[in-house]
């Protein structure tokens, strides 16, 4: 078996711990690594790393994460602006419905246009939820790309035998306990960023 195949996926696990809010709970589980958190971190050791910490300070996840709350937030804005201009739309009709101020057959027209303006804002913002939904599996695919190449390339220097994420507050999983001289998180994220500026200067010449 090629030591490549023996690295577990963090990466079903990004989905888990990047559910566009989990980042906030970086550094919780698994014992902080110390000093000589390398000493023990040998060819052919069992190491580890906490997914949850390197999503909060990995450079390039804090900046797709920006990138992408940003334009959620202009969806919704837009999206809730559409709504409340129906909205009033509605309340005006009816307030001229309940007033007296207009026949039957004008009642008639305009209802059903603001029934088809409802189906239309409908389905406008179903497709902006599908829109949101397909920016944020866009940006964990590549956080699971770029810590997934990154990991591997780390194992083929290292050769260790199973680089293992640990994740979660309350308990972490898969690595509830274990020598803080095996993980290598501060080292991954190090690594991860050291290569991400890499990526950008080269984008930029």
């Amino acid at each position: 078996m090629k030591k490549t195949s023996l690295i577990l996926s963090a990466f079903a696990l990004v989905v888990a711990a990047f559910g566009f809010q989990s980042c906030n709970n970086a550094g919780a589980g698994a014992p902080a690594a110390s000093e000589t958190s390398t000493a023990a971190a040998t060819k052919g050791a069992i190491v580890y790393f906490n997914l949850d910490k390197v999503l909060s300070e990995y450079d390039m996840a804090n900046e797709l994460r920006s990138a992408v709350e940003s334009k959620v937030a202009n969806i919704n804005q837009e999206v809730t602006r559409r709504g409340n201009k129906l909205q009033s739309d509605v309340n005006a009709f009816q307030d001229k419905i309940n007033k007296g101020l207009i026949t039957r057959s004008v009642a008639e027209v305009q209802s059903q246009k603001l029934s088809d303006q409802q189906a239309e804002f409908q389905n406008y913002a179903l497709q902006k939820e599908q829109e949101i939904n397909e920016e944020q599996a866009v940006m964990m695919n590549q956080l699971a790309d770029a810590i997934n190449t990154y990991i591997q390339k780390l194992n083929e220097e290292k050769q260790y035998a199973l680089v293992l994420t640990t994740q979660g507050d309350i308990l972490s999983a898969p690595v509830v306990a274990g020598d803080a001289s095996l993980d290598i998180t501060d080292a991954v994220i190090a690594g991860l960023n050291e290569e991400y500026v890499k990526t950008k200067a080269s984008q930029n010449k």
